[in-house]
């Protein structure tokens, strides 16, 4: 593990920004950016073309590791070059942002009011490519809707199970038991989930600390005590679905916690846009979204 990024993490300013689009969610992220779905062929030109935001984004001036500490990177961005150099190195080379990988398949079917994770029988393989490339975390994604225990337990019995694969290939986990901002059952759902991660990290050496990505709570400062629990590199919260300015807005209530948004990161960013709009465009996400984060 690479302690000059662990550092980075653990005390740096700043947020992570998710650039870790997947198959199923490429299309939307790319229509988001103005290029409508008639304008590739396959899922190789989609890939490139996603390939191309991102790069545009991480290379634009104002992406750095002054106000962005790290960026979750899809497999296949991880397994591309930016200017020539590997996108893992590029980061924190070049930019000094620490890369991250989205490892899991996507979400099971809902069983307990809850998606567990796909089986992932390629990980160890990947873990090991992930370290070659000089990435220092992983991040893994489960759904919560519904204030149901056994669901719950599931979800985060796994998402730890994983994590601990994961520590043990020398990365850190980004462990990702995410509640539906849409549940009717929200709050009830949350106090059942920070019990159930409460009571795996009782059980996780300080020396092995896990990063959690959590949706941001129905109570200002509930998660406050993973925020502060020794096991804990770092809380990070996604933004779920909601605008820019609530998430921000949300997030700069709940002290200690940092972003790690996606779509609200890039809203309003657009193909179509000079470099100086792009650019413009992105500072303006940046500089709300890191503001948030310092609280």
């Amino acid at each position: 593990m690479n302690n000059e990024m662990l550092e980075r993490v653990r005390s740096g300013a700043g947020f992570i920004a998710a650039l870790d689009q997947s198959g199923g969610s490429t299309p939307k992220a790319l229509r988001l950016y103005g290029i409508a779905e008639s304008e590739y062929g396959n899922d190789e030109q989609m890939f490139d073309l996603i390939h191309g935001m991102r790069s545009r984004m991480i290379t634009s001036p104002v992406f750095n590791g002054d106000r962005i500490l790290g960026a979750i990177l899809f497999e296949g961005t991880m397994d591309r070059e930016i200017d020539g150099r590997g996108s893992a190195d590029y980061l924190w080379a070049v930019k000094g942002v620490v890369p991250f990988l989205k490892v899991d398949k996507g979400l099971a079917d809902e069983a307990d009011g809850a998606q567990v994770m796909k089986p992932m029988p390629g990980l160890d393989t990947l873990l090991e490519r992930a370290v070659g490339k000089g990435v220092f975390g992983t991040k893994m994604r489960s759904v919560i809707k519904l204030a149901n225990a056994d669901g719950v337990g599931a979800v985060v019995a796994q998402q730890f199970e994983v994590g601990r694969q994961i520590l043990a290939a020398g990365l850190v986990p980004i462990i990702e038991p995410e509640v539906d901002i849409n549940s009717p059952e929200k709050g009830e759902a949350e106090v059942l989930l920070k019990a159930a991660i409460l009571a795996e990290l009782d059980r996780q050496p300080a020396d092995q600390p896990v990063m959690l990505k959590l949706t941001i709570p129905s109570v200002d400062d509930f998660y406050l005590d993973l925020v502060q629990h020794p096991s804990v590199l770092r809380v990070v919260a996604l933004s779920g679905g909601y605008t820019r300015e609530d998430a921000n807005a949300r997030l700069a209530r709940n002290h200690g916690m940092i972003a790690s948004f996606s779509r609200a990161l890039t809203e309003g960013l657009s193909a179509q846009q000079s470099d100086e709009e792009f650019n413009a465009m992105l500072d303006a996400a940046i500089a709300g979204i890191y503001a948030a984060s310092n609280t």
